[in-house]
């Protein structure tokens, strides 16, 4: 059994009490849920479909669907939890909907480098970044969702099965085949 700590405890208190308000109409407790949550649905959902624009849209259509079926959330997992499912279907429902385009540059906020200081690591960094977006962008979806939760967004395998409807251990297997795969693809850049 996990311990909760006060912080972690309080932030759920929280998130339930804005829950119980926008329920109830507060589009201001709304606001402050989308303000909390919205950074990492967009980061997740850029990272899933590599488009800037149709991330920004899968995240509003995610809120929006978040602010109709609301009174149906059941606090039985983390409101950010079932907030990642909805950007997870509806980035995967963009995604066989669209047509192919040229890869953009999507994956992670590019690091702050001094180039002048050290312009062959600032090249060298972005050529490995460029390698990482490909590999990424072959895995299998599932795998891709389950890596970039665990790694980038920093769930655990629990929440990341509540977020995909998969059992811990199948999101454990996942991540542990992507991690597989970008070493085996990666291993150049060792």
């Amino acid at each position: 059994m996990q311990a909760t700590t006060p912080a972690a405890s309080t932030g759920a208190r929280d998130s339930d009490a804005l829950v119980d308000a926008a329920v109830l109409g507060d589009r201001a407790a709304f606001e402050t849920l989308v303000r909390t949550h919205g950074p990492a649905m967009y980061r997740f959902a850029r990272n899933m479909v590599r488009d800037d624009g149709l991330a920004e849209e899968i995240v509003q259509d995610a809120f929006v669907a978040a602010w109709k079926s609301l009174e149906h959330y059941r606090s039985d997992s983390a409101l950010r939890t079932w907030l990642f499912g909805i950007v997870n279907h509806k980035a995967i429902d963009a995604t066989r909907r669209r047509v192919p385009r040229p890869a953009e540059d999507w994956l992670f906020e590019e690091a702050v480098s001094d180039a002048v200081a050290d312009p062959a690591a600032a090249a060298t960094g972005s050529d490995f970044l460029a390698a990482l977006r490909r590999v990424l962008a072959d895995l299998p979806e599932v795998q891709r969702s389950c890596w970039l939760l665990r790694e980038v967004e920093g769930m655990t395998h629990v929440e990341i099965g509540e977020t995909l409807s998969m059992s811990p251990s199948a999101v454990r297997g996942q991540v542990t085949r992507a991690r597989r795969t970008l070493s085996e693809r990666m291993a150049p850049w060792r």
